[in-house]
């Protein structure tokens, strides 16, 4: 992805992106930028952009309007979206005279045509096979966020500024892990902390609080030092308030996020092998990034409050509310199951 981008901004803009996976919002970031790079206006972007969604036109269709002669500019750009709904021809005989033109089309397309192919993830059987074969070598992958804390903190660097690590620990416990609201989030923040109009582009954890709403007292920072207390009434009690604040379902769902890593943090430093690793090497296994690796300390001395076996029992409670939460198990109600929960981590 990050070198797409680069190629894009130097201006090498190749004839096909075949643009594919879940990420829809970073999709279409990169196909703004391939037509804010071919056209000089949004007049001439307007007037030479096609697009068309996969199951309106078959790939003898598609090629037919890649390799017509643009009015206006120089290049023309198609997009697709859906292409992997690409409508098939009307016969099988038919289909595969146009699989073979795409093939022929890809070795040497049209110069005047940029074509963008956006596609949701498809299985490895169907990415061998045609149209998606012929295709290899134009394809970018736009995978499911893996290290939204990674991510987070390289977007809001790629904009100048910096999470301190108490505010990139609070933004990714908070925000879904998505490419779409991480983005989306940054932005906001970064426009609310330039009010203070410092030298300094420090994002806190009090610009993370203010926009997405949290409380100062009630938060999963104080949760996860009740935890390590092992206090069940109190731990008990400040989720309720989360959940108050945030919604049932929802608040109930950033907790379950939160304390699964928290656990699972946990989990990996129970290794002996990691514990005698250097801090900064522990923060990467742990996928803790920027200052975050200020917080190693603390994971380490929380492992004193919880045995191997309370870890992987907890991490056995945390995955089946998240089942409950996603309708594959039943639960009389989003309360009942947080108490639940605590009695499972704490009792």
């Amino acid at each position: 992805m990050d070198t797409l981008k680069k190629n894009i901004r130097a201006g090498t803009i190749a004839p096909i992106y075949l643009l594919y996976g879940p990420e829809s919002f970073l999709k279409e970031e990169a196909a703004e930028m391939i037509k804010t790079a071919i056209f000089s206006t949004e007049a001439d972007a307007a007037c030479n952009t096609q697009i068309f969604y996969g199951s309106d036109l078959t790939l003898g269709e598609l090629l037919s309007k890649a390799s017509e002669y643009p009015m206006f500019t120089q290049r023309q750009l198609i997009v697709v979206r859906q292409f992997d709904k690409i409508k098939k021809s009307a016969t099988k005989e038919l289909q595969k005279q146009h699989e073979e033109k795409l093939t022929r089309y890809t070795e040497k397309p049209a110069e005047f045509t940029v074509l963008i192919l956006d596609s949701d993830p498809v299985d490895k059987k169907d990415s061998e096979k045609s149209p998606f074969s012929a295709l290899k070598k134009y394809r970018h992958e736009f995978p499911v966020i893996k290290a939204p804390d990674l991510f987070a903190y390289n977007r809001a660097k790629s904009f100048g500024w910096e999470f301190d690590a108490d505010a990139l620990k609070a933004f990714t416990a908070y925000i879904q892990p998505s490419a779409r609201e991480i983005c989306q989030e940054i932005e906001k923040i970064i426009l609310y902390a330039s009010a203070r109009k410092e030298k300094k582009k420090q994002i806190t954890a009090p610009d993370v609080y203010d926009c997405v709403g949290i409380s100062r007292t009630y938060n999963v920072f104080e949760l996860e030092k009740a935890l390590a207390d092992r206090n069940l009434r109190l731990c008990s009690g400040m989720s309720l308030m989360i959940m108050d604040q945030e919604g049932q379902k929802e608040g109930l769902g950033n907790i379950v996020r939160f304390l699964t890593t928290f656990y699972i943090r946990l989990w990996k430093l129970s290794l002996p092998e990691v514990q005698q690793k250097s801090q900064s090497e522990i923060a990467k296994i742990l996928g803790m990034y920027g200052k975050q690796e200020y917080f190693v300390k603390n994971y380490l001395a929380y492992c004193r409050s919880f045995s191997l076996q309370d870890t992987e029992l907890a991490i056995i409670a945390l995955k089946e509310a998240d089942a409950a939460l996603k309708g594959l198990l039943p639960y009389p109600d989003e309360k009942y199951l947080l108490l639940q929960l605590m009695q499972k981590l704490l009792g």
